[in-house]
């Protein structure tokens, strides 16, 4: 409500399954989790909703793959991080807010910033290391 969305049955589940998600599931992935329990839900109504709460900034769409878009509840200033073997996406705080590390001499205003970083989460780099 406090972006101007109208809550129904369908924005409330897509919502709260996103906030207790943190993992950034894409589409599909709301859709085959909601799916049991909402019969009602079509994959295409998942897309609108996400859709409709990107537009209102209530979440962040992300596509740190190259393949789908991702989404992500937590709407405070953060970069991203992306395993390179298990593909599994986080957050990382920043230590300073952003557009700090920008040159903006045409006095632009940004009010949107993704950083993604990609390398091997703290699992897969144990055999990364031991591979090289």
């Amino acid at each position: 409500m406090q972006f101007g969305i109208k809550p129904s049955l369908h924005r409330l589940a897509v919502m709260e399954y996103l906030m207790g998600n943190l993992t950034h599931p894409t589409t599909d992935t709301i859709y085959n989790n909601l799916f049991p329990a909402i019969p009602t839900l079509s994959k295409t109504t998942v897309y609108n909703i996400l859709k409709l709460f990107e537009e209102k900034r209530a979440i962040a769409a992300i596509v740190i793959d190259g393949k789908n878009a991702r989404y992500d509840s937590d709407i405070s200033q953060h970069a991203h991080f992306q395993c390179r073997k298990c593909g599994s996406v986080r957050d990382l705080r920043l230590k300073e807010t952003l557009p700090v590390m920008v040159e903006n001499s045409d006095n632009l205003v940004i009010d949107d910033c993704h950083i993604y970083f990609r390398g091997y989460c703290s699992e897969c780099g144990k055999n990364y290391i031991s591979m090289n």
